[in-house]
C-alpha cells in the first residue's frame, strides 16, 4: 500500500504536531504492508534529517495554489491507497485526492482546530472519511458532537513519547540550569496570546502565594510567543520576577535535562489536544500536574501516572504535589512507556492499517 501525506509539518518542523507526524509517518514505514510514503508539508523550517525507510519528504510549499498542485502531480505519479489528511485545512484538497486517485480517506485530529464550529467544507471530508484520527477522547468527543459520523470510524491514536527521554543524573541537571536547594516548578509550551487557556498565569499567582507563605520555590517557563511579555509584567506586578525565569526555546537536546532538574512538572491547561509534555516529564522520571481537562487526562492516565486535578483544586493540588515524595524514576518511567512507548503506538498503528485493508 502507498499512502500520500498532506501534513502541515513534519521532518524538518517544530512543536507538538510536526512530532505526531513524525512518530505516525515513523510508525507507517515500519508496517509491512505499506510500501511507500510520500510527504507533502506547508513548511519545514528546520533540517529535515535522516528519513525512515520508505519515506520521501517533498519540498515545502506555503503557497496554497503551488501546494495543491504538488499533491495533484503526486497523486497522479504515485497513485496512493491511502491519503492521509495531516490537518482539517488540508480537507477538501485531500477528498479530492481521494476521488481522483479512489484512495481510502483518513484524517488526522489534534484538538483545537474543531473547538470552533466547522464550515462546511470542513464537514463533508470528515464525514467521508474512511477513517478519522484523534489525539485524545475529548477530540473524538468534540468530532462527534460537530460530525454526524460512524463511531467506529472514529479512533483514539494518542502520542508516543521518544526515546531519549529517560531518567537521568538529576544533580548534574540541576547545576545546567543553575538551580540550588529550592524546589522547582516547570513549564514547557508555546506562550502565544491566543492560547491563554494553558494556564502560565495561574501559576505565576500561586507562586507568589507560596513564596508569601515561606516556601523556596522558583518557576521555569520554557517557551516563546507574543504572550511572553504581559507574563512577565505579571511577574513584577506579583513582585516574583526574581523566582520566575523565562528560558526561551530551549533546544530539543536540553530537553531531558530540563524535566530531570524539575521537582514538578506544570501546565494547568483547560484545553489541550493531547499534551505530550506531560509524557516527556514524566518519561524523565519527573511528576506532572495537569487538569481534568481536554486531552490531558489521557496523557496523565486519568490521575494514574501524574496528578489530574479540577481547577476549583489546583491551589491545594499544587501544594500537595510539592509536598509529596517524589516518585520512584525508572518506574515512573516504564508505566509512561507501557503505555505510551514507541512499541506500543506502533502496534496501535500496524492494527489501524490492518483495519484499513
Amino acid at each position: 500500500m502507498r499512502v500520500l501525506a498532506l501534513v502541515t509539518d513534519a521532518f524538518g518542523g517544530y512543536g507538538g504536531i510536526a512530532q505526531y507526524n513524525r512518530d505516525l509517518l515513523s510508525a507507517l514505514a515500519d508496517v509491512p504492508a505499506i510500501s511507500a510514503i510520500d510527504v507533502l508539508p506547508r513548511i519545514a523550517p528546520d533540517p529535515v534529517g535522516t528519513l525512515p525507510g520508505k519515506v520521501v519528504q517533498h519540498p515545502a510549499r506555503l503557497n496554497k495554489f503551488a501546494y495543491s498542485a504538488t499533491a495533484f502531480a503526486a497523486a497522479q505519479a504515485r497513485r496512493p491507497d491511502i491519503i492521509l489528511n495531516g490537518h482539517i485545512y488540508h480537507g477538501p484538497l485531500a477528498r479530492l485526492l481521494a476521488r481522483y486517485t479512489g484512495s481510502r480517506l483518513v484524517t488526522q485530529l489534534h484538538g483545537t482546530e474543531i473547538w470552533d464550529r466547522l464550515a462546511r467544507k470542513h464537514v463533508v471530508p470528515l464525514t467521508q472519511s474512511d477513517m478519522v484520527l484523534t489525539v485524545s477522547r475529548d477530540t473524538l468527543g468534540r468530532l462527534r458532537g460537530q460530525v454526524l459520523t460512524e463511531p467506529d470510524n472514529g479512533i483514539v491514536l494518542g502520542n508516543t513519547v521518544q526515546p531519549e527521554f529517560t531518567p537521568g543524573d538529576r544533580a548534574a541537571a540541576r547545576a545546567q540550569f543553575g538551580l540550588g536547594q529550592e524546589q522547582v516548578l516547570l513549564s514547557v509550551s508555546r506562550l502565544d496570546s491566543h492560547e491563554r487557556y494553558k494556564g502560565h498565569d495561574r501559576i505565576i499567582r500561586l507562586l507568589a502565594a507560596l513564596r508569601a507563605e515561606g516556601r523556596d520555590v522558583i518557576y521555569l517557563i520554557a517557551g516563546t510567543g507574543d504572550d511572553g511579555q504581559r507574563l512577565l509584567s505579571l511577574t513584577r506586578e506579583l513582585a516574583v520576577s526574581d523566582y520566575v525565569r523565562f528560558l526561551g526555546r530551549t533546544p530539543y537536546a536540553q530537553l531531558p535535562d530540563l524535566y530531570r532538574a524539575a521537582d514538578l512538572f506544570v501546565l494547568p491547561s483547560t484545553g489541550e489536544g493531547f499534551g505530550i509534555v506531560f509524557l516527556e516529564a514524566m518519561a524523565c522520571g519527573t511528576p506532572a500536574l495537569g487538569l481534568a481537562a481536554g486531552g490531558a487526562p489521557d496523557a496523565l492516565g486519568d490521575g494514574t501516572l501524574g496528578f489530574c486535578i479540577t481547577e476549583a483544586d489546583l491551589p491545594a493540588a499544587l501544594r500537595q504535589a510539592l509536598d509529596a515524595p517524589r516518585p520512584d524514576p525508572t518506574k515512573l518511567h516504564q508505566a509512561v512507556q507501557s503505555r505510551f512507548g514507541r512499541d506500543a503506538f506502533r502496534a496501535r498503528v500496524a492494527n489501524i492499517i490492518t483495519a484499513l485493508q
